[in-house]
């Protein structure tokens, strides 16, 4: 079985641009481990015709060509970064190919937030695919996915590896800087300075934006003037001037006493190992985000309102500001003593998401199996027609 992966490339493409990019090399290299499947290719649906720089294909034993290139070269079509032609797609159904939309991003936001907002969006034919994968984040969407694709709806395993990570740690490893956590210093009358904080959301829909998390910063600061040194909100140069982010930014003590500050777009390691020694979360619907892992690996203090990593970093449940600014004042409080522990229930998570790892190698044949189970490809073997 060959199967191929719909990439979108652009002009000035980083793998850091969103979490999406990355996911399509874990899926590749899973699925380079199923026993049945002979090759994976990746099809560009962009105009660059090659990855970001950060992606090494040779490595990965990976080829990227366009639709028309690939239409003899696969007998799964896997559409998830780049939005396919719908002709290409019934060609390749046509010929007994099958066809998979792997839904990664919240799609009841994304179908709501287009029409509400008079967003840009891309309009697909609602029955070009065979089945739709989601993640067991958006579990309670399966059956809105069934009802729009008129198809069956599978949830298949969320997976992450923290190669990329380490790969960007080594860079900034060159420059002098270290990417982990490192303990604060205590003065000489016994001191430690306080914390600087990062926020992360893109700031782009409703499922990821800041305004939960400056409000547990606050909260935190409000209590204890001395846990947070500086405040770090980035993705946030377009909306700094909006009337209504000013009106939340200006109630904030600790924006009244100068400490925080909005920045554009930076990739996690580049600005963690300069700026900040946490990271501040919030998600609304969409609890399976790569920089949460990203900042783990790192071993800094998460404070987050993921239930899918309840158990790890420092949970407060949903919109309660309070109790997340009651968790950075405890996470302020017992991070270094309770670093190995902390170190401990991370990597336990990683290995449940691993790409590598047999269980999820595992589920994700036993779906193309699935999938594939009346084809004549498969039927012979595993091969092609």
């Amino acid at each position: 079985m060959r199967i191929g992966i719909s990439v979108l490339t652009h002009a000035s493409q980083n793998i850091w641009s969103n979490g999406l990019g990355q996911n399509v090399i874990f899926l590749a290299q899973l699925l380079q481990r199923v026993p049945f499947v002979t090759a994976v290719v990746l099809i560009d649906c962009g105009d660059q015709g090659a990855m970001p720089p950060q992606v090494d294909l040779g490595g990965l034993g990976l080829r990227i060509m366009s639709m028309r290139d690939a239409t003899d070269e696969v007998d799964v079509v896997i559409e998830m970064a780049g939005a396919l032609d719908s002709k290409w797609t019934d060609l390749m159904r046509a010929r007994g190919r099958k066809v998979v939309f792997h839904c990664c991003g919240q799609p009841f936001v994304a179908l709501a937030e287009a029409v509400v907002f008079n967003k840009p969006a891309t309009a697909l034919r609602p029955d070009r695919c065979d089945e739709v994968w989601y993640l067991p984040k958006d579990d309670a969407l399966a059956p809105m996915l069934r009802t729009i694709h008129r198809c069956d709806a599978y949830e298949v395993p969320f997976i992450w590896h923290p190669q990329f990570v380490e790969a960007r740690s080594r860079e900034v490893a060159e420059k002098g800087f270290r990417y982990g956590y490192v303990p604060r210093q205590i003065s000489p009358e016994g001191v430690q300075a306080g914390w600087r904080v990062a926020i992360f959301e893109p700031n782009i829909s409703v499922v990821k934006t800041c305004s939960i998390p400056m409000l547990v910063c606050d909260e935190a600061y409000r209590v204890d003037r001395d846990c947070i040194q500086m405040m770090h909100v980035l993705n946030a140069l377009h909306i700094k001037d909006h009337p209504t982010m000013l009106y939340l930014a200006n109630s904030l003590d600790i924006v009244k006493t100068h400490r925080a500050t909005f920045h554009g777009r930076h990739d996690i390691v580049g600005f963690m190992v300069q700026f900040a020694d946490a990271v501040v979360a919030h998600q609304w619907g969409n609890s399976q985000n790569y920089s949460y892992l990203d900042a783990l690996y790192g071993d800094y203090p998460l404070v987050h309102n993921s239930p899918w990593l309840k158990d790890v970093g420092y949970y407060y449940p949903d919109f309660d500001a309070k109790e997340g600014g009651a968790q950075l004042r405890r996470a302020v409080q017992t991070h270094d003593a309770g670093l190995p522990e902390y170190r401990t229930r991370a990597q336990r998570l990683f290995r449940t998401i691993d790409p590598t790892a047999g269980h999820n190698v595992e589920q994700y044949a036993a779906r193309l199996a699935h999938l594939c189970r009346d084809t004549a490809f498969f039927a012979s073997g595993g091969g092609h027609a």
